[in-house]
Parts: C-alpha cells; structure tokens; sequence
C-alpha cells in the first residue's frame, strides 16, 4: 500500500510553495517537505509529543 500525503493546512502562508506534508502508516509518521520527496520517519508515540508540544504553543518562536 502506498502511503498517503497530505499537506498541512498552515503551510504555504506566505505563498512561497514551502509546504509540509505528512503521512501515516501504522505506528510511523512519514514527514517531509512537499519540494523534497525524501522522507524522514517519526515513530508515532514522538509524533503525538509533537504535536501535544505545536498545540500548547511550546514551538512558537518569542
């Protein structure tokens, strides 16, 4: 089975084409950069870290 991609809605605010896309498969998260078909994989428990870690705002820059 091939994985899925889908892009992140906050990507390509600026219009720049710079976008992350995402796909799940099992208990990994495959990530990369929609210009760059390389991907990278997550294990799905650091995945929901990330993402509990985006949705507190522990990531935003000062």
């Amino acid at each position: 089975m091939s994985a899925v991609w889908r892009k992140s809605s906050r990507s390509n605010n600026g219009g720049n084409g710079n976008c992350v896309e995402i796909a799940l498969t099992g208990a990994v998260a495959r990530v990369r950069d929609s210009k760059n078909q390389t991907s990278s994989e997550v294990t799905a428990p650091h995945w929901a870290a990330f993402i509990s870690a985006v949705k507190r705002g522990d990531l935003e820059e000062s």
